[in-house]
């Protein structure tokens, strides 16, 4: 329900763009840097116009922590999923989990939601760290002395949550997975943002890639799970798709084969590339500040003494959590998200008018200068618990939040603490690339080169 408090409200203030086509080349070209500007230049709750007329489209931006929890949680219900961008997720991937809503989401967050408790997630751990050990022993098998850590980090992530999801069934998924999501993430993102968007049936060369794409996602998907159910789950062990199979069987409420195969989708997705952002820039930030990079070396060697870590060592790890965070604070995974507003709302003194698009970034909103000191600059101590007490709730929420926020936090931060703690045990890491561009997609991307030097440590 809209909030109505009786004060008085002002229309959201304008980015004034190009007289013809708003500002359409400055989201193309840095939406990132687009919605930091129009935090500084306008304020908390912004309207940016862009494309020509006749095909303008308008979000409203809104950028507090006070407005982001109203958005994300206080009053979620009145900002829905139903935007473009995520209308192209779903005819890419299906609706699954992260594109749902309604009673579908509610039915599939139940089945779901027991596969992701603390305690479920925990016992991924060694598979986890078999992944990690295949990726070192290979970087010392070829006598490895740079690598690019966001590309080295996206494998390991894929490879950690194909293993989980699919057992023995990695190799089958991941090379499919690897060289499709990306043709498909981009079509998606630019059908997203477009103001016209030409028939998916259409014979135009983006859409046969896609159309390629996704059939090949699909097939693999639909092979892997048919086999699944066909061999019996008793006889494949705990991977994430056998639970998915026995999820609900008992009341006859689970998952069918489509079903199946758009919760798949999702976790891959999801479940890779936000670990790889996350791990990837974990690696270069340290990489580019040796002194920190001597904190967590030190706190690796005491509590760990060159063991190979478990779920139980991570709350004895809370440097390397820290770390883990302020990389999520600088570049989380997912920079914006996106609704679309039921009825009017009134948000930090201006009515967001119904059926509006609305963003709230945790680009900018992780940078607000009410929030951070200093912003720009990596500190992971801003995570002690007393820095984080201070802060309002949603300064922070790399992970989303409210009634929609990622099942999947607590497999990410396991698997991140398990990689960066094994691949520092065994590297010192000097950066070579010390500035790397951005974008935004589904996720957000390096765009350039991410190589560190590799320094064995003894």
């Amino acid at each position: 329900m809209a909030t109505t408090t009786g004060t008085t409200t002002s229309t959201v203030p304008e980015v004034t763009g190009l007289p013809l086509i708003g500002s359409l080349l400055d989201l193309k070209n840095d939406s990132l840097g687009t919605f930091l500007k129009a935090r500084r230049d306008h304020g908390d709750v912004v309207r940016i116009v862009a494309g020509p007329p006749g095909l303008r489209a308008t979000v409203h931006c809104v950028f507090s922590a006070e407005g982001v929890q109203q958005v994300l949680a206080g009053e979620a219900a009145n900002f829905r999923k139903d935007n473009a961008f995520y209308q192209e997720i779903r005819e890419s991937f299906g609706n699954g989990l992260l594109t749902s809503q309604d009673a579908d989401y509610l039915r599939q967050r139940r089945l779901v939601q027991p596969l992701f408790t603390r305690r479920s997630v925990e016992t991924y751990a060694s598979a986890v760290a078999d992944e990690v050990t295949r990726l070192t022993d290979g970087w010392q098998a070829r006598g490895a002395e740079t690598v690019d850590v966001v590309h080295e980090m996206t494998r390991l992530a894929l490879r950690a949550v194909a293993r989980i999801l699919f057992g023995t069934d990695v190799d089958a998924a991941v090379d499919i997975v690897e060289r499709c999501f990306p043709v498909l993430g981009a079509y998606v993102s630019r059908r997203g943002y477009s103001p016209r968007k030409p028939p998916r049936s259409w014979p135009l060369p983006s859409n046969r890639r896609a159309a390629v794409a996704h059939e090949e996602l699909y097939a693999v998907c639909d092979r892997i799970i048919a086999e699944r159910r066909a061999s019996g789950t008793a006889a494949q062990g705990r991977d994430l798709l056998t639970l998915l199979v026995a999820a609900g069987e008992a009341d006859g409420s689970g998952f069918d084969a489509s079903e199946l195969r758009e919760q798949v989708l999702v976790f891959l997705l999801a479940g890779h590339e936000t670990t790889a952002t996350s791990l990837g820039f974990a690696l270069h930030l340290l990489a580019r500040h040796p002194e920190h990079q001597a904190r967590a070396h030190e706190e690796l060697d005491r509590v760990l003494g060159g063991r190979t870590p478990q779920a139980a060592d991570l709350d004895a790890l809370p440097y390397l959590t820290r770390v883990l965070k302020e990389t999520m604070r600088l570049f989380p995974a997912a920079p914006a998200i996106g609704r679309r507003a039921v009825a009017a709302t009134e948000i930090g003194g201006h009515t967001i008018p119904a059926g509006a698009d609305v963003v709230v970034s945790s680009w900018v909103t992780h940078r607000h200068p009410r929030y951070w000191e200093d912003p720009e600059r990596f500190d992971p101590d801003r995570f002690t618990p007393e820095a984080e007490a201070a802060r309002p709730r949603y300064a922070y929420f790399p992970f989303g939040g409210g009634p929609r926020a990622c099942i999947g936090q607590h497999f990410s931060m396991l698997e991140s603490t398990i990689a960066l703690a094994m691949i520092l045990q065994g590297y010192e890491l000097e950066a070579i690339d010390t500035h790397v561009p951005l974008d935004s997609a589904i996720t957000l991307q390096a765009l350039g080169p991410t190589r560190c030097r590799l320094k064995p440590r003894k």
